[in-house]
Parts: C-alpha cells; sequence; structure tokens
C-alpha cells in the first residue's frame, strides 16, 4: 500500500491545537518531531548503541512538525482537503503567528520505507518498576523478570516513547490490581489497553476514529498472547454515537484517554459517564500551557483529580470519581 507522508510545521504551542484538529478531521495516529525530543531520546537510548544512525543527525536542530500518514487512495485525498482546510482556518486564526509557520509538505512513500525510516529508533526500554516494551523486531535476551510488552504500532499513535504515554503506562502500572474492566479513548495502537491487560486487567474496550485501528490493535493483542475476546476495538467517535461500528455499554473500572487537551475537555463528561463509582480516569497528551482548562474541565465533568504528573511539559491527571 502507498502512503501520503504530511507534515505540517509548528511551533511547540502549535503542537496542541494542531493534533486536536487532525484527530477531529479522522487522523488518528501522529509523530510528533522535535529537537529537544531528539535530545531526550540520546540520552535514554546510548547505553543500547554503539553508534547513532547518521540520518537522524536533522533532529538535533529540526524545525518542529506534526507528521501523519494517509492512505494514497481518494479517501487520503480527501481527508488531505479537510486538512489544508482546517490548517488554513487555523492559520487565519493565529493573529501573533504563535503556531509557527503552518506550512505543509507531502511525499508519496511505501509501507517499507516508512517503517524503515522510523524502526531505525524505536528500541527496548524500561518502565516504571515491573515493565520492559520491546519492538517486535527487537530481541531481548534477558527480561530481568519484566512484564515484556512487544508492539508493533503501525502507522498508529502509541510506541511507548512520548512522554505522554510513558506517563499513563506508569500509572497503569500502580492502578491496576486485578480484574478491572477497562476502556481506551483514543487507543491507536492499543498500547494502553494490552499493557492493563499484561498487568491483570480482564478485559478491554479500545475506542479510535482511525478505521485501520482494529487491525493494529488485534496484530499487536496478538504479539502478547491477548485472545480477541479479551481486547475488543471499536472504531468512531465516542462523542458520537451514530459513528461507532458497535456500541460502547456499561461503566469500566478504569478509563484512560492520552489524546490532546481540547478533545479531553471535550470527552470529561463522557468518561465521567463511563467511569464505574470509585473508578479511576487516567489522562494525558496535555502540554503544560493547557493544563489547568483540562483541569477545571474535569472538575467540572464530576471527576477529583489525584495525581498531577509532569515529564517534558507534558502533564497527565489521574482522577477519581
Amino acid at each position: 500500500m502507498e502512503w501520503i507522508a504530511l507534515k505540517i510545521f509548528t511551533s511547540r504551542e502549535g503542537i496542541e491545537p494542531l493534533c486536536g484538529r487532525l484527530y477531529c478531521l479522522g487522523v488518528g495516529g501522529v509523530q510528533i518531531e522535535e529537537s529537544s525530543d531528539f535530545e531526550e531520546f540520546i540520552e535514554t537510548n546510548t547505553p543500547h548503541w554503539d553508534y547513532i544512525d547518521p540520518s537522524l543527525d536533522y533532529l538535533r536542530d529540526c524545525e518542529t512538525c506534526v507528521m501523519a500518514w494517509l492512505t494514497a487512495d481518494e479517501a487520503g485525498y480527501n481527508q488531505l482537503a479537510l486538512i489544508r482546510e482546517g490548517v488554513a482556518a487555523m492559520k487565519a486564526m493565529d493573529t501573533e503567528g504563535s503556531f509557527g509557520a503552518l506550512r505543509i509538505e507531502l511525499q508519496n512513500r511505501d509501507d517499507k520505507e516508512w517503517a524503515d525510516n522510523w524502526k531505525q529508533y524505536y528500541k527496548p526500554f524500561e518502565l516504571g518498576e515491573r515493565v520492559l516494551v520491546r519492538p517486535e523486531w527487537e530481541k531481548i535476551e534477558d527480561s530481568h523478570g519484566r512484564i515484556v510488552l512487544t508492539m508493533n504500532p503501525g502507522h498508529l499513535f502509541g510506541t511507548g516513547t512520548h512522554y505522554s504515554t510513558r506517563m499513563c503506562m506508569e500509572r497503569l502500572e500502580k492502578y491496576i490490581s486485578g480484574g478491572e474492566r477497562v476502556l481506551d479513548l483514543g487507543c491507536g495502537s492499543g498500547i494502553l489497553a494490552i499493557l492493563a491487560l499484561l498487568l491483570g486487567a480482564d478485559n478491554a474496550t479500545c475506542v479510535d476514529i482511525d478505521a485501520g485501528a482494529p487491525g493494529v490493535v488485534a496484530e499487536n493483542a496478538a504479539l502478547n498472547d491477548i485472545p480477541n475476546e479479551r481486547c475488543r476495538v471499536v472504531v468512531g467517535n465516542v462523542l458520537d454515537d451514530e459513528t461507532l461500528s458497535e456500541p460502547v455499554e456499561g461503566q469500566f473500572d478504569l478509563v484512560v484517554a492520552n489524546i490532546v487537551a481540547d478533545v479531553i475537555i471535550a470527552l470529561a463528561p463522557a468518561a465521567y459517564a463511563y467511569t464505574k463509582t470509585n473508578g479511576t480516569f487516567i489522562t494525558s497528551g496535555i502540554i503544560e500551557e493547557r493544563e489547568e482548562p483540562v483541569a477545571q474541565a474535569l472538575r467540572d465533568a464530576g471527576f477529583v483529580i489525584k495525581e498531577t504528573q509532569h515529564q517534558g511539559g507534558w502533564t497527565c491527571f489521574v482522577c477519581s470519581k
């Protein structure tokens, strides 16, 4: 299959509102390139490498951008037209230039080229006290007794390397005690739901706007020996029942959403409704500058914020009902 590789150049302040617009336009998976992220990657992964691939040097001083991949077919090009309109509207409202250039670049790539481009710097890493995340193509000689989470995120967001995903995963390690019913809103690759199941949750329902999510999540569940009946995937927007491929019913012991601030604000009442009394809602994908509006929306929905965690300029909330 061929893909349209889409780059939208922005600023740090523009990442969150831009990702929110893309999500609302049906783009379920994005990749963010920032020079600060590369420096963190070097510090984290140097013990695993003898050298850093010279082809990645551009990341040291790269212009901040959000990357997404669209199918190179009629649906993908229709989606691209909507994205162009959305970015143009965002640029028109940005009178102070806070969101950067908002310049769009396109390139066609096939599956192999896309995969090879990012697999170079997705390496095994330890997370929290009990988890080791392993890309499917990497071998592990010794897990040191950790739970091994094997992942192939495909074109969807969810490798575990981003600060927001890491914080959610660390909170799951703390709050999953066994037997829980879990709901993952904006599941991407399924990394959070699958980790919850490996940690002892009974079952997980995953929801994502990206039509490719069921295949990617099913593949990752299989890589971790999770049977289909324990990990269900629903396609659509949870805020619009008519878009869902099947209903999301009942309440859940733990709900998790690693998306962006604007979507979390809109999602807060639904997340509250889906959370059982005395249940837990874990949410991230929030840049620190948007922390207070999200916190207020969570309180307005009825949640009590139990924990606030920060990493690399991003915020994670743990809420109770």
